[in-house]
């Protein structure tokens, strides 16, 4: 039997990360549910670890160095990443698992059907760029890149570089699953509204160039 990790980095979610973690273990009860706190000052770590969840710590900000803290510390056949801030639901965890299972894959994206008010103009024009970009330059299969929410097979995630420590990383783990011939796929998730008390860490400005720069410099290697 496959062993499945929920792998959840965070920065100042003690409001939303109990439900997110009490969520995803019904869910998914057999999984192992892992936070990676990235130095947090609100208790988000405490609040974890109530709720049930191994608690990483990671110093080194950015959510590349997150998931990278977490590849190394953690062992599973199956990897479901996850953000801490309520948007996504747990519900959905079950149906992109089970693409990679039937299907043979390497990388499910979960691609974001946001409700009403859920995503503003900046993000979502920014998003599609992105994805565009992507498109282009790498032969990107997904519609919706940027989504925090992923499942990847144990053997793509070994193969993976993670040398990012921030929002880039996923562009990066795109990019690595076209050039590696990964079998990719995408399904459809709900984005929900974020939580009162919970404020996103994402600059569409700033880690937009980021990214941008990311593009770039991995077309050129």
């Amino acid at each position: 039997m496959s062993s499945t990790a929920v792998i959840i980095p965070c920065l100042n979610e003690a409001a939303t990360i109990g439900q997110v973690v009490s969520d995803i273990r019904r869910a998914l009860p057999s999984a192992d549910v892992v936070v990676v706190d990235n130095g947090s000052t609100d208790g988000t770590a405490r609040v974890a670890s109530g709720a049930g969840a191994r608690v990483l710590v990671e110093t080194r900000r950015g959510k590349g160095a997150a998931l990278r803290c977490a590849f190394r510390e953690q062992r599973a056949d199956v990897w479901v990443l996850l953000d801490g801030d309520g948007t996504y639901a747990a519900s959905d965890a079950g149906g992109l698992i089970e693409m990679l299972h039937s299907e043979d894959l390497d990388v499910v994206n979960g691609a974001r059907t946001p409700v009403k008010g859920a995503l503003g103009r900046r993000h979502t024009l920014g998003n599609r760029g992105i994805a565009a970009g992507l498109r282009l330059l790498f032969g990107s299969p997904f519609r919706d890149p940027l989504s925090g929410y992923k499942v990847l097979s144990g053997r793509f995630v070994e193969s993976f570089p993670s040398s990012y420590d921030g929002f880039e990383v996923e562009t990066e783990l795109v990019v690595h699953a076209v050039r590696s011939g990964a079998r990719c796929a995408e399904r459809g998730v709900v984005y929900l509204c974020r939580p009162e008390g919970s404020q996103s860490k994402l600059s569409a400005v700033r880690d937009g160039l980021r990214i941008a720069r990311a593009m770039a410099a991995l077309r050129r290697g």
